[in-house]
């Protein structure tokens, strides 16, 4: 199919397009990271830093906050612990010196009589005090000193069922207008006392500390957030200037030609971190500078010693052909193996001369000698190339699939010929016999992207570009060999077969010079290894890219190239009708 797939007969492993990394691999162990990790896998460092600063202070201040509370809560119930234990003995104390002991009944389910009280006032006892005596709990007496006590049924249950152990007890006493801290203590003659104090005051307080420390720590969390931002900011501008300069870096042409790295980090302070980092990517850029340098030397001695070569060795070649040639008209009769040698002679002469034409093309194109600027109509190309592939391969079945418009573009009519002439004898030099290829010409009214037309069928499998150029990058920078081109229109020229299809291994480096799938069988069909090569630099002078996508039962080279935004008509040969 072409001449790196002499060996076509090999079926194409299953992969997926190019570049796209295998289900679980785009984390290590297969494991994407889930939860704090996955949060913070697409923040960047200035986001994780003020984060784990706000996180940190957020965990500080709920940690004072949360001491501070407890702490003055339990002084406050300390506070009023005390003062429920004096209250409680002033009451038992009047209970005690004015009440008496409550008459006992003469029989046992007589009710108990009403036990007298303290009195409405119990000298001590701070105003909102609450007191209560239960006898055989039941509630006789209940009083809020300087207030009225209506006490429910409900409440006085609550209070039946108070612990009497002098301990403080916090009861919801909705009658008596609110929470008491409650304590209940057993008198001399068996009856029970309870005294408490309202908690209204205390909660009161308590809530108040609560919204003072939310308020407080709120407006830390956003003043440190603030001016965290800010630091962290400019603390992180010198590995900005880094990130810059490398953005500046690749965003140069270091694929191939004369290269100058200029950018270098500035101020890099060998003091801090980041100045160390800085120090180290400028020592990095200088010594791939210098690689790139030598690298640039390097081509630049071969490529001219390619020319010099092959232009040296055509005249040689013309000799050595013209002197077989002679040989062969000798009046007289040749020997055999002298005629098969003088055949021999003519035919590797042949292929080495095409082999120094294909060597010297190819120095030009590096070097970016300027193309022809012609009209060039690639329909009358495709169905040129049609014709003559069918006279030369009559055992393959040829297809023709043409706009009903001649696509015209501008660029070297005879080199494009070549790329034609190139891509259509692999395929049918590289197939079996019945083997049927389309030649599809289509156009594009978008930026050329790296589908290819479906000729036959849609490309498939992955897609393998040509030289690793960009997309339309044209030599003279504006998307042809001298024309200017219609901003993302394009023309697609592409040669599809059903053949075998490519190796996949082999597909990555097709458009590489002297590749071969297998070198012997590819030597004696009389490939060299530099159509493709060929192809795809001729492509990329006229701005345009080459490509390839192959699967087992159809394989689709493709070539696009930008159209001209205003061509002169009068100059376009007028296409026949295909």
């Amino acid at each position: 199919m072409k001449d790196a797939a002499a060996g076509a007969g090999q079926s194409r492993a299953g992969s997926g397009p190019p570049g796209r990394r295998p289900r679980g691999a785009w984390w290590p162990n297969g494991r994407r990271p889930g939860g704090l990790r996955s949060w913070l896998a697409g923040r960047t460092l200035r986001g994780r830093l003020i984060a784990g600063l706000l996180t940190l202070l957020a965990v500080a201040c709920a940690g004072v906050g949360l001491v501070t509370y407890i702490a003055l809560r339990g002084f406050l119930f300390h506070s009023l612990d005390g003062q429920l234990s004096g209250a409680s003995t002033r009451y038992v104390g009047c209970v005690h010196n004015r009440g008496g002991p409550p008459p006992r009944p003469d029989y046992d389910d007589a009710p108990p009589p009403p036990v007298p009280h303290c009195g409405n006032e119990i000298p001590g006892l701070a105003a909102g005090t609450f007191s209560a005596r239960l006898v055989k709990y039941t509630v006789t007496n209940a009083h809020i000193e300087a207030g009225k006590c209506n006490l429910s049924r409900a409440d006085a249950a609550v209070l039946a069922r108070l612990p009497v152990n002098g301990q403080p007890y916090n009861r919801d006493l909705p009658s008596a207008y609110g929470e008491y801290r409650l304590t209940a203590v057993r008198s001399s003659d068996g009856d029970v006392l309870v005294t408490g104090l309202p908690l209204g005051e205390l909660q009161q307080t308590l809530r108040r500390v609560e919204l003072a420390e939310v308020i407080v720590f709120s407006a830390a969390l956003l003043l440190t957030g603030v001016i965290g931002a800010g630091w962290v900011r400019i603390s992180l501008r010198p590995l900005r200037r880094v990130t810059t300069t490398a953005a500046e870096v690749t965003g140069l042409p270091l694929g191939s030609g004369e290269v100058v790295l200029p950018h270098r980090v500035p101020d890099a302070d060998p003091r801090t971190e980041v100045g160390q980092l800085g120090v180290a990517f400028n020592r990095m850029l200088g010594h791939v500078e210098s690689a790139l340098a030598r690298r640039h030397a390097s081509e630049a001695r071969l490529r001219g010693f390619a020319a010099d070569a092959s232009h040296e060795l055509r005249t040689p070649l013309a000799a050595i052909r013209g002197y077989a040639e002679l040989a062969r008209r000798h009046p007289g009769t040749l020997p055999d193996d002298v005629a098969h040698a003088l055949s021999r002679v003519e035919a590797e002469s042949a292929r080495m001369s095409g082999l120094v034409d294909d060597l010297l093309l190819l120095a030009r194109l590096d070097a970016g000698r300027p193309l022809a600027d012609d009209p060039v109509d690639l329909t009358r190309l495709a169905i040129d190339a049609a014709g003559d592939a069918r006279a030369a391969a009559p055992g393959h079945r040829w297809q023709l699939d043409l706009p009903g418009e001649p696509v015209l573009v501008r660029g070297d009519e005879q080199r494009l010929r070549q790329v034609l002439v190139n891509l259509v004898s692999n395929a049918a030099r590289h197939t079996p016999k019945g083997t049927t290829v389309s030649i599809a010409l289509a156009q594009r009214g978008g930026a050329p992207s790296g589908d290819v037309p479906a000729a036959s069928g849609g490309p498939a499998g992955g897609t393998t570009g040509g030289s690793g150029r960009p997309a339309g990058g044209a030599p003279d920078g504006n998307g042809g060999p001298g024309g200017s081109a219609v901003p993302g229109a394009s023309a697609v020229l592409s040669v599809t077969d059903d053949g075998p299809g490519i190796p996949a291994k082999l597909q990555p480096a097709l458009f590489e010079r002297f590749v071969r799938g297998d070198s012997s069988r590819s030597r004696a069909a009389g490939s060299t290894g530099l159509g493709l090569a060929i192809v795809d630099a001729v492509v990329a002078a006229h701005g345009g890219h080459a490509e390839v996508t192959s699967r087992p039962g159809q394989t689709v080279f493709a070539i696009t190239l930008p159209l001209p935004a205003a061509p002169a008509n009068s100059d376009f040969p007028s296409a026949p009708p295909s």
